[in-house]
Order: structure tokens, then C-alpha cells, then sequence
């Protein structure tokens, strides 16, 4: 139970990374995809860029407070978890707080001997926090988590500062945006087990529809 023993996961897995690089990617694009190719200018840009980086620093914020307390439900869980098993009068109340706690299909592959030996080494753990608290590495995947989404801004606005005409820009822009979706589902694809190419284009499919509901929709 990562309340009670050292954390080995990484900060954040990859469907995380992926989610949060699929969001930042649409909100960028809701920005790019409201320019005219025909009559945009130097300021249009400059306030499409300044719209979508402020968008995205306020959305990373938010991701990461959300994060946080994910972070910190999850370890009051874990502690409840903790103390009900440990506390049980007898096996059978351990193993339903255990799977409680598991995939189904696991809880039902522990036999009660293996339960009644882990609620011994539990009891024997010194005794935990009274709530669940926030340790560092969720400090560092709230802050990760912003910044997937803030950095997620530069790439596709990058065209437009560095282009003089709107038009490449912007196809240089749609381009990026496909191959960042592309590798956002080679990543998620991992953590589902899916084959990475199906994911990939199915990712890219997907943040394409979603930004332009998203503009239709005014967001």
C-alpha cells in the first residue's frame, strides 16, 4: 500500500502523459483554428498566442490542484484500506476489505492463509498518519501535470511567430498537432496494452474531432 511502503511508480503513467498532452493540444488548437488564413495579421497572432498560452497556464493549473486531490483521496483510501484489514476480527472480514481494495479477479486468487499472513505483517507496521497526506512525488506530478499542458502550447503556436504568411503556418501548425496526438496514443497505447499504431491514429482522429466541436461549440 503506497501509504504505508515507498513508492516505486512513476510520477505519472502513461495514460496520464497522454491525457494531459491530448488536452493541451486541443485547447491550442481551439486558438489556431479560429485564425483566418486570408486576413490574419502580426497582432491576430500575437493575440492568439498570448489567448492559448494563458488558457493553457490557467488549465495546467487547475489539472494539477484537481491532481492533488486525487492524489490525496487515494491515500485516505489506502489508509482506510489499511486499517480495516489490519483491525479485522477475523479472515473474513479482511478479505473483504482486501477486495474491497483489488481487481476482482485477483481478490479471488488470495487464499484466506495469505490474507491472515498479511494482515499479520501489517499489524506489526508502525502506526500510520491519521489522514492521508501528500508526499512529493505528488507535488511533482501536480506540477508535471501543468506543465504537459502549458509547453503543449509552444510547438503549435511556434508557425505563427516564425512564418510571415498565416497559411504555412498554419499547416506546419495542423501537422505538428497530428504527430503530437500520434505519440500521445504510442504512449497511452502501453498502459491499455493495444497495438501503438491503432491507438496512435485513433488518438490523432480523436483530438481532431474534439477540437473542432470544441470551436463549433465556442470553447
Amino acid at each position: 500500500m503506497r501509504a504505508i511502503l515507498p513508492e516505486s511508480r512513476r510520477i505519472l503513467d502513461p495514460a496520464e502523459r497522454a491525457a494531459e498532452i491530448l488536452f493541451g493540444v486541443i485547447m491550442t488548437m481551439t486558438f489556431t483554428g479560429t485564425l483566418s488564413v486570408a486576413e490574419a495579421g502580426r497582432d491576430d497572432v500575437r493575440v492568439m498566442f498570448i489567448g492559448a498560452l494563458g488558457c493553457n497556464i490557467a488549465w495546467g493549473l487547475i489539472d494539477g490542484i484537481i491532481y492533488l486531490m486525487a492524489c490525496r483521496a487515494e491515500r485516505s483510501e489506502e489508509l482506510r484500506t489499511f486499517r480495516a484489514v489490519r483491525d479485522a476480527r477475523d479472515p473474513v472480514q479482511a478479505r473483504a476489505a482486501i477486495a474491497a481494495a483489488m481487481p476482482p479477479l485477483l481478490a479471488e486468487l488470495i487464499r484466506e492463509d495469505e490474507v491472515e499472513a498479511l494482515r499479520e505483517r501489517l499489524a506489526a507496521v508502525p502506526e500510520p498518519p491519521d489522514h492521508g497526506r501528500l508526499t512529493r512525488r505528488d507535488w511533482l506530478g501536480a506540477l508535471a501535470v501543468g506543465l504537459l499542458v502549458v509547453f503543449t502550447t509552444f510547438p503549435l503556436a511556434l508557425p505563427f511567430l516564425l512564418l510571415d504568411h498565416v497559411g504555412p503556418a498554419m499547416r506546419l501548425s495542423n501537422a505538428i498537432a497530428l504527430v503530437m496526438l500520434f505519440l500521445a496514443g504510442v504512449v497511452y497505447a502501453r498502459s491499455i496494452g493495444r497495438p501503438a499504431l491503432r491507438v496512435g491514429l485513433g488518438m490523432a482522429a480523436l483530438g481532431v474531432v474534439l477540437a473542432v466541436l470544441t470551436i463549433a461549440l465556442g470553447g
